[in-house]
C-alpha cells in the first residue's frame, strides 16, 4: 500500500473512531451533525498525518515505539479537533468523553492493524491465535537452539525476513540464569551457558534435538570451549552465525546465517575497528592492490570494493589466482569500475607501464613471497619479489602521483632469522627510501600470522588431522601471533587511513595490531584435533620434529631500536629510536645481481648485512624519544 493509501486508511479510522466514541458515550441516535463532527475528526487527523508522516512506518515491522508513535498521532488529533470545533463548528456532542474515547479507538485502531498486517507478513496469524504451546512444540523445520541473551534473541526474532524458510527456533540459551523461563515471541529460555549440556540433554529426551546452534555474540561462542564445539560438529549439529559483512545491507531480507569457519574457533575474540575511517579513505579514489590473488591481497579487494571506491585495479602474477578474484568481484560489486592486470612486480617496466596507464591515488603492496621455508630454500626468489619487487612498486608509485603507498610487512621482520624475514624488513626501508620524500605517504603495517592463509599451518594440521595423524610441529614452546584474514585486512585499512589524515612531521612508525597473547602452536594443534571430537595423544598423535632452518621459538612485534605507543584503538605504532640509513642503490644493484646469477651464500651474507645496519640504534635519537 502506497503513502497516500496509508494516509487515506488513517483518516478514514479516524471518522469511524469519532463514530464509535460517540456512541459509547452518549445514547443518542446520529444526526448530520455527528456526520459533520466526524469529518471534522477525519480532517484534523489528515492535519497530523501531513505534519508528522506516520504514514512512513512500515506497518509489516511494527515495533511498540511504532504503537507509542500511534496513540500520540491520535491524541495530537483530537487536540487539532478540539481547536477546528471551536471556530468552525462550536459544540461536541457528548463533549470532551467523546473526543477521548474518538482518541482511545483511534489509535487502537491504528495499532491493531498494523499488528494484523505484521502477522499477515510474518504468516504467524492463525498460528499465534491458534497454539496453545510454545513454538518449540511444532519444529516443522531443521530445529535451531539460540545462545545469547534475552535482548540479543528477541531482536534476531523480531528480524522480518521468514526465519522458519530455514530453521525452527526451539530455544534459547542465556547467559544470564535470572531470564530462564522467559518466552520470546513464542520461544523459550531454556537456562543458562553454564546448563547447556543439561538443556541439550533435555532437548534430545523430548525428541528435540538441535539441528544447528546459533551464537549471537563471539563472547557466548568463546564460553564453550574447544572440545564441546569439537563434539557438537562430531554429532552434526551445524554452528552458525550472523553474517557481520552483509548483515546492514541485508536487513530488509532478514538475518543472514553462515557456518563458523574453523579459523574463528581457533582464533582470539576479533578487534573490532571502526569502518567509517576506511570508507572515508577509498570511497571515490582509484585503488590499486598488489598479490591481488593471494590471502590477503583478494580479502583487501573484497573489503576496498564493498567501501566504495571509484575504480579498484587488481594485479597479480598467478592467472589463477586473478581469474577468481576478479569473477568474485565482478559479482558482488557488479557496478564497480575495475581492471585485472597479470603482472609480476620484479619487472620494472611493467610496473612503470601499468601505474602511469592506471593512475592510482592509493597502492596496496601485498605481492610477496611469505612461506618461510621456501625462502629459506630459495632465498635468490625471495629477494627479487620482496625487496626488489617492493622497490619497482615504490618507484612506479611516486612517479605516477599515487597519494599513499601501503606495505604489507610482518612481525618475521623483527629481528629476523630467516631469510623471508630479513627480506621484509629490507622492504620496509625500501619503500621509505624510494616511495618517500614527495608528497606521496608512505605506511607500513606488520601483522602475525593469519588463520586459513596459503600456507598457514592450520590446513596443514587439517590434512594431517583428516587422515588420522600424526600432527607434526617443529618445537613444543613454539608460539606465533594470530589474526584472521579479515581482522588483518582491517588493520591494514585502518592503518592507511590514519596515516592519511596524519598531520605529524616526524616519519611515521610501523602500525601493528594489538594482538593479544601468542598462542602456542602446539596447543592449537589439540584445540583443532578437539574441534574434531577426537582426543589428542590418543585418538591423534603429535609429533615434535625440530626447528627448520629459520624458524624462531618465539616472534615479537617490536625490534631494539624501535619503542611502541598506542596510535589508535586496538592499533600499536613501533616507532625507530634513530632515523633509518639510506640503503645505497649499489647495494641494492649488487643484491640484484647476485640474486640473478643464484648464489644463494652470497644473497644471505648481503641481506643480513643490510638487515644489520637498518637494526642500528642511534644514541641522539634515543634521549629524544624517551624524553618525550
Amino acid at each position: 500500500m502506497g503513502h497516500v493509501g496509508k494516509i487515506g486508511t488513517h483518516v478514514l479510522l479516524a471518522f469511524v473512531a469519532l463514530l464509535v466514541g460517540r456512541y459509547l458515550v452518549i445514547d443518542m441516535p446520529f444526526t448530520p451533525d455527528t456526520l459533520m463532527q466526524a469529518g471534522l475528526y477525519a480532517l484534523a487527523s489528515l492535519v497530523v498525518e501531513l505534519l508528522f508522516r506516520v504514514e512512513r512506518a512500515p506497518w509489516r515491522f511494527v515495533s511498540a515505539s511504532d504503537h507509542l508513535r500511534l496513540f500520540r498521532s491520535a491524541f495530537l488529533t483530537a487536540a487539532t479537533f478540539m481547536v477546528i470545533t471551536r471556530f468552525a463548528h462550536p459544540g461536541i456532542d457528548g463533549g470532551l468523553r467523546t473526543v477521548a474515547g474518538a482518541a482511545l479507538f483511534q489509535g487502537t485502531f491504528l495499532s491493531a492493524l498494523r499488528v494484523i498486517r505484521r502477522s499477515l507478513h510474518e504468516r504467524q496469524l492463525l498460528d499465534s491465535v491458534l497454539r496453545l504451546g510454545p513454538a518449540s512444540m511444532h519444529p516443522a523445520l531443521p530445529r535451531l537452539l539460540i545462545v545469547g541473551s534475552a535482548t540479543e534473541a528477541d531482536a534476531f526474532l523480531r528480524a522480518p525476513a521468514g526465519l522458519g524458510e530455514r530453521y525452527t527456533p526451539i530455544g534459547v540459551v542465556s547467559p544470564m540464569d535470572r531470564e530462564t523461563g522467559d518466552e520470546l515471541r513464542g520461544v523459550c529460555v531454556l537456562g543458562a551457558i553454564a546448563d547447556f549440556d543439561r538443556v541439550l540433554a533435555r532437548l534430545r529426551d523430548s525428541g528435540l534435538s538441535p539441528s544447528a546452534i546459533l551464537f549471537l555474540t563471539d563472547s557466548a561462542m568463546s564460553t564453550f570451549g574447544a572440545e564441546r564445539l569439537g563434539r557438537l560438529k562430531t554429532e552434526g549439529v551445524r554452528l552458525l552465525r550472523r553474517h557481520g559483512v552483509v548483515e546492514m545491507g541485508a536487513a530488509a531480507s532478514g538475518p543472514v546465517l553462515r557456518e563458523i569457519s574453523l579459523e574463528e574457533l581457533l582464533s582470539r575474540p576479533p578487534v573490532r575497528l571502526d569502518p567509517e575511517p576506511v570508507r572515508a579513505l577509498v570511497s571515490g579514489r582509484r585503488v590499486l592492490v598488489t598479490g591481488a590473488g593471494g590471502s590477503i591481497g583478494s580479502e583487501l579487494c573484497r573489503q576496498i570494493a564493498a567501501s566504495g571506491c571509484a575504480q579498484l585495479t587488481m594485479v597479480d602474477t598467478s592467472e589463477y589466482n586473478l581469474f577468481h578474484i576478479d569473477r568474485e568481484i565482478a559479482d558482488s560489486n557488479p557496478g564497480l569500475l575495475r581492471r585485472e592486470v597479470l603482472c609480476d612486480v620484479r619487472d620494472a617496466s611493467r610496473v612503470a607501464r601499468v601505474f602511469a596507464e592506471m593512475k592510482p591515488d592509493i597502492i596496496f603492496h601485498a605481492a610477496a613471497l611469505k612461506h618461510v621455508t621456501l625462502v629459506e630454500n630459495h632465498p635468490c626468489e625471495g629477494v627479487r619479489t620482496n625487496v626488489l619487487g617492493t622497490r619497482n612498486v615504490a618507484m612506479a608509485a611516486k612517479a605516477c602521483g599515487a597519494a599513499h603507498l601501503a606495505l604489507i610487512s610482518t612481525d618475521k621482520a623483527v629481528a629476523p632469522t630467516s631469510v623471508m624475514g630479513a627480506a621484509k624488513r629490507v622492504a620496509e626501508a625500501v619503500a621509505r627510501q624510494y616511495g618517500g620524500g614527495g608528497d606521496m605517504r608512505v605506511s607500513i603495517v606488520r601483522f602475525g600470522n593469519v588463520l586459513g592463509s596459503a600456507g598457514s599451518v592450520v590446513p596443514i594440521f587439517q590434512q594431517q588431522i583428516a587422515r588420522g595423524g600424526p600432527v607434526t610441529l617443529t618445537d613444543a614452546a613454539v608460539e606465533r601471533y594470530f589474526m584472521t584474514i579479515p581482522e588483518a585486512v582491517q588493520l591494514v585499512l585502518r592503518a592507511v587511513a590514519l596515516s592519511m589524515i596524519a598531520t605529524d612531521a616526524d616519519e611515521a612508525g610501523v602500525l601493528t595490531l594489538e594482538m593479544g597473547e601468542p598462542v602456542k602452536i602446539i596447543d592449537l594443534a589439540k584445540r583443532m584435533i578437539e574441534l574434531q571430537g577426537l582426543v589428542p595423544g590418543r585418538d591423534i598423535e603429535i609429533q615434535i620434529t625440530g626447528l627448520r632452518p629459520g624458524e624462531k621459538l618465539t616472534e615479537t612485534l617490536l625490534d631494539v631500536n624501535e619503542v611502541a605507543r598506542p596510535k589508535a584503538p586496538g592499533i600499536m605504532e613501533a616507532l625507530r629510536l634513530s632515523p633509518a640509513p639510506i640503503i645505497a642503490d649499489e647495494r641494492l644493484e649488487t643484491l640484484d645481481a647476485l640474486a640473478e646469477t643464484g648464489d644463494e651464500a652470497a644473497v644471505r651474507a648481503h641481506l643480513f648485512d643490510l638487515v644489520e645496519d637498518l637494526r642500528q640504534v642511534g644514541p641522539s635519537k634515543v634521549v629524544k624519544i624517551r624524553a618525550s
